[in-house]
């Protein structure tokens, strides 16, 4: 694909979302530190598509390492207004036939007639509720947020209104009414220090994380890479850091990740990705799991 300096345009190649303008500066802000021995910056948006392609490896890492690392997530803001032209996007349905392209390029489901038939003006109004989400329950909060992407990328659900915000915040269990009463006043000052930390740290596009030791040593992976990418990062932290072993049945993985991708199975049960497919489907058939197709893949949760 060509160049391009439009942040909805994400780079294939170098997978990530970019944020024009902005330089990659070294790293000098204090970042938190935790019990755990590595905490993990993580830079997302809710309709980062680079963000949504990676979800296979994060998923894996928190599996095998969440007992040495402590992800936060942080938002970029990656689409403020429609006020721009950059990168050959102009307006919305410019970008409708990039989000098919890198569905295909990540294999992960996204339907990008949204941009044609729903779009969205903004990515703020998402962030803006996933910070809310923080305030009451960051475990919830991921969850919330991987609502808001399947909705936005499988379920074409223009995500920056509120009927969608409230949905996916009843079904991950938030406080709804807090959640819009925090929306219209803390989490907007949280997420203007999310833009600003981003600033602070240089940061160029979403996905970006920076792995931090206790010792304030950092590593850190940009765009979607290949898991070995992050988890070298890992271990040029703590050199002596195990993975650790979980189980690979499908009932177990679905009780991990209630909805999982045939590319996230694959990369969960290390079982080849053609394979995962036929299997999945067959769980399906079998009344075991529900499917949910798109044009550009599906879906699959437990019954």
């Amino acid at each position: 694909m060509a160049q391009n300096t439009n942040p909805l345009l994400c780079d294939p190649k170098e997978g990530a979302c970019g944020v024009p303008q902005t330089e990659n500066n070294a790293v000098k802000s204090q970042l938190p530190q935790t019990e755990k021995s590595i905490t993990v910056t993580y830079y997302t948006d809710p309709i980062c598509s680079s963000c949504w392609g990676i979800e296979p490896q994060i998923r894996k890492l928190k599996l095998e390492y969440g007992d040495i690392i402590t992800f936060n997530y942080h938002t970029g803001g990656l689409l403020p207004d429609w006020s721009y032209n950059s990168g050959g996007i102009s307006k919305p349905s410019d970008v409708a036939h990039h989000w098919d392209e890198v569905s295909l390029y990540y294999d992960m489901p996204i339907d990008g007639d949204i941009w044609l038939e729903n779009p969205l003006n903004s990515s703020y109004p998402p962030s803006i509720a996933f910070k809310a989400a923080q305030m009451q329950d960051k475990n919830k909060a991921i969850s919330f947020l991987r609502a808001l992407r399947e909705m936005v990328f499988l379920q074409k659900k223009n995500i920056t209104q509120w009927e969608h915000i409230a949905k996916a915040a009843d079904v991950t269990k938030l406080d709804v009414e807090q959640l819009k009463a925090d929306i219209q006043n803390k989490a907007k000052e949280l997420f203007e220090n999310d833009l600003k930390l981003a600033r602070d740290l240089g940061i160029r596009g979403f996905p970006t994380m920076i792995f931090t030791d206790n010792q304030g040593n950092r590593e850190v992976v940009y765009g979607a890479k290949p898991y070995a990418n992050f988890e070298k990062a890992i271990l040029k932290l703590e050199p002596n850091a195990t993975k650790k072993e979980y189980k690979k049945d499908w009932q177990t993985l679905f009780d991990y990740y209630p909805t999982l991708t045939a590319r996230e199975f694959s990369e969960l049960s290390s079982m080849p990705r053609k394979e995962s497919e036929i299997y999945l489907n067959q769980l399906t058939e079998q009344g075991f799991l529900e499917k949910y197709t798109t044009k550009n893949g599906s879906i699959w949760k437990k019954k």
